[in-house]
């Protein structure tokens, strides 16, 4: 069974910084890409960054030059390092494995989510 776990979210002041993790764990034989999304409340859900096992990484516009997605692929994680934070920042942050590869079957995989809310 696998499971994706979130750890890192919390209270920070506008300006602040804040890094976010997420495990994948499990029989896992490998994973095409993992992703961070986030929702605010009532919003969609949106695609805030993603990292490819190549190491090939893509932002959201309004992320950019603020947010830095890294991995580390020997342990099936990812990191979210989140900088210059603002209100708009506040959302609960998901993380996605897709392509992940576990007992013949190819899928992905969403954690539970982390709150992540910037206030003064």
């Amino acid at each position: 069974q696998v499971q994706v776990v979130e750890s890192g979210g919390g209270l920070v002041q506008p300006g602040g910084s804040l890094r976010l993790s997420c495990v994948a764990a499990g029989s896992i034989f490998s994973i095409a890409a993992m992703a961070w999304y986030r929702q605010a409340p009532g919003k969609q859900r949106e695609l805030v960054a993603t990292i490819t096992r190549g190491g090939l990484t893509n932002y959201a516009d309004s992320v950019k030059g603020r947010f830095t997605i890294s991995e580390d692929n020997a342990k099936n994680t990812v990191f979210l390092q989140m900088n210059s934070l603002t209100s708009e920042d506040t959302a609960v942050y998901y993380c996605r494995a897709a392509g992940l590869v576990t007992g013949g079957t190819v899928g992905s995989y969403w954690g539970q989510g982390t709150q992540v809310t910037v206030s003064s």
